[in-house]
């Protein structure tokens, strides 16, 4: 497993900046549940323990990340964009909307964002979009865990109000027991309409 590391942090607080936040969003394939993002400043000199990609941990090492950073983390900022606004604003800029609310969110006012993807934000802080930031850079491979953990804790709950769906597994994807609810009890709030198969169910 890659793990991330702290070098492009150190150099821009070597530059001047602090302090440096980390953002990533998690949820944009999802049929059902919102797209999340996380924003975590790390202490520079207490660094959480167990922190990589959140795509490449299991459960466990997810959980036990999220809580080192809880811990030691100087801020964190968690943002959902709801099913209703990925509608009305489509998906790639309610990830975007996501990123910066959980900025502007943040207890601290950050010196410099990193952000994972090929899209930068509009700040009131300098910015650099990083591909693939999450499995390289370790303020954003923490915002990833923070997004992810926060999100699957979410779809969780609307598991206990919506049974059928299995949200408590497939935290929204289309998986075959989600898709056989939607066929047979339409969607639920909570689902993307602009999204198929509700898409297509609603032309019919």
């Amino acid at each position: 497993m890659q793990w991330p590391d702290f070098q492009q942090e150190e150099r821009l607080l070597l530059e001047g900046f602090s302090p440096i936040v980390g953002v990533d969003e998690v949820g944009r394939g999802p049929l059902a549940g919102p797209v999340t993002a996380a924003a975590v400043i790390l202490n520079p000199v207490n660094f959480p323990l167990g922190v990589a990609d959140s795509k490449r941990l299991n459960v466990k090492q997810r959980e036990a990340a999220f809580e080192s950073i809880i811990e030691r983390a100087q801020a964190i900022s968690i943002s959902f964009v709801t099913a209703a606004e990925i509608d009305r604003i489509n998906i790639r800029q309610a990830s975007l909307l996501a990123m910066r609310r959980a900025i502007n969110g943040l207890s601290l006012k950050p010196g410099f964002a990193l952000i994972d993807g090929r899209d930068s934000l509009e700040l009131d802080c300098p910015a650099r979009a990083i591909i693939k930031g999450d499995a390289t850079v370790l303020s954003i491979a923490a915002a990833s865990i923070i997004a992810k953990v926060a999100r699957d804790g979410m779809m969780r709950q609307l598991a206990l109000m919506y049974p059928d769906y299995g949200f408590e597994t497939n935290v929204g994807y289309g998986a075959k027991r989600h898709l056989e609810a939607l066929a047979r009890l339409g969607p639920t709030p909570f689902h993307r309409l602009s999204f198929a198969p509700m898409r297509e169910r609603n032309r019919a």
